[in-house]
């Protein structure tokens, strides 16, 4: 059993697991950066240790001094988080290498599915539906243009490596292939340092999907119910639901199948997140990429069922097997997240650091809020801008959605802006109650 974890994190996450681990009498090391010092998850640990300054590049992915941190506090193992190192795949080596458990995938299957172009081949052969497009990497603009003309415009150019959105360029015609390819490549070069991409069919505004998987050093992989994580803006979450209430029974359980198989693919352990786009028109679904680490609208999926995701996930990574079979998983009402961001929608979402001077957090039956914030926090600017995730659960859409205006309503957070008031008007938009929204609805909400 794992003895003591060291959380290679900050923020939420960094509580969220903080708090697993002592239910499970794990002792915790906290790692911060000099802008985190006054942080609550450095003041819950059992111990902390500072790791460097602000910028996330000297301190938080700084794999030297993580390492160096876990050793001198004798630590046995590490939890990513997500985020930073989360789906590095020579991160999770060099853990084993020290003889440090990575909470976690191991890097075989992380650099699978990491790689999106890898990771669509590997899907393809395990016979999970995939978007018509590329088959690897489109090294030239002319080999882009053949798998566009194959596909049929629009057709949407990738990036093969990270993920939230960046490296992600739109074609609607032959005429702006060249800009897309060429924009794409240059972002993702910036943001990831490999400017590969690929090509695939672009659909329109369809339902994101997410199916959680949980698998065991056993073979045994359980999928956990699906999030609708439609509501994005520029390819990044918002608000995540459970059920998808535009899902029939029949294609609920494909999907499930299909995620199961894409984990068993690469050997799979540990929580992860297969991500489908589906179309409601034709009812047919389609691989996007998996998430090969916990993710941020996990406590969606633990309201409906009752699975505690963190402390699974620590189970299997001592080498447990898992304590249900796909059978024993029962959903029960629907749950709603909002993400919480340190942004004023009134200003294009412009992060709004600063300190908190007031800070109130709704509550009551079905009302959740998981947040490392307090009132006199300051809000450093060198991070992810979310401060908070309002959760929500109740025995039905309707009452969750009704559950939810009211404790938006309650959750008081003045010195800084925040989307506090964007979800509030979302929530009572026409086509967020409908239900039948698709990936583009925010964009289109906007700017009505």
């Amino acid at each position: 059993m794992i003895r003591k974890v060291l959380i290679a994190n900050r923020g939420e996450v960094a509580l969220r697991i903080i708090r697993a681990c002592k239910e499970q009498g794990i002792r915790t090391v906290a790692v911060y950066s000099e802008a985190d010092e006054d942080s609550v998850p450095v003041k819950f640990a059992d111990e902390h240790v500072c790791i460097g300054p602000a910028p996330a590049s000297q301190s938080y992915l700084n794999i030297q001094q993580i390492i160096s941190a876990a050793e001198i506090t004798d630590s046995d193992a590490i939890h990513p988080g997500y985020g930073f190192l989360a789906e590095n795949a020579g991160f999770a080596e060099l853990c084993a290498k020290c003889n440090i458990k990575f909470i976690g995938p191991d890097a075989n299957a992380i650099r699978h599915m990491g790689d999106k172009a890898t990771a669509k081949q590997t899907m393809r052969a395990a016979g999970v539906p995939c978007i018509p497009g590329s088959d690897g990497v489109c090294e030239t603009l002319a080999d882009a243009a053949t798998v566009a003309d194959e596909c049929g415009y629009p057709v949407i150019v990738k990036a093969s490596a990270g993920g939230g959105g960046k490296g992600m360029r739109l074609a609607q015609d032959r005429a702006e292939l060249e800009s897309a390819y060429n924009m794409a490549r240059m972002e993702a070069q910036k943001a990831f340092g490999d400017g590969s991409v690929y090509v695939e069919k672009y659909v329109l505004n369809p339902k994101h999907v997410e199916v959680q998987i949980i698998a065991d050093q056993f073979g045994n992989v359980v999928a956990l119910g699906e999030r609708d994580c439609s509501l994005q803006r520029r390819h990044q979450k918002l608000l995540e639901e459970s059920p998808c209430v535009v899902l029939d029974e029949e294609t609920r359980q494909k999907m499930y199948a299909a995620a199961i198989k894409a984990a068993k693919a690469v050997n799979y352990t540990s929580v992860g997140t297969v991500e489908f786009l589906y179309s409601s028109q034709t009812k047919e679904f389609y691989f996007m990429e998996m998430n090969t680490r916990i993710q941020v609208e996990h406590p969606v999926t633990e309201e409906v069922t009752g699975i505690d995701l963190m402390s699974e996930m620590l189970h299997v990574a001592s080498g447990l097997a898992l304590p249900f079979r796909q059978e024993d998983i029962k959903q029960s009402g629907h749950a709603i997240e909002c993400r919480i961001n340190a942004e004023d929608p009134e200003r294009g979402f412009c992060p709004s650091p600063g300190k908190i001077t007031t800070y109130y957090m709704p509550g009551g039956i079905g009302v959740r809020v998981d947040s490392h914030c307090y009132q006199g926090y300051v809000i450093p600017p060198y991070y992810d801008s979310m401060i908070a995730k309002l959760i929500i659960h109740a025995p039905t859409r309707k009452e969750c959605v009704r559950r939810a205006l009211r404790a938006l309503d309650e959750f008081y957070i003045e010195g800084i802006a925040t989307t506090l008031p964007f979800y509030r008007n979302v929530l009572m938009s026409k086509p967020f109650l409908r239900g039948t929204f698709g990936t583009g609805f925010l964009e289109e909400f906007l700017v009505d």
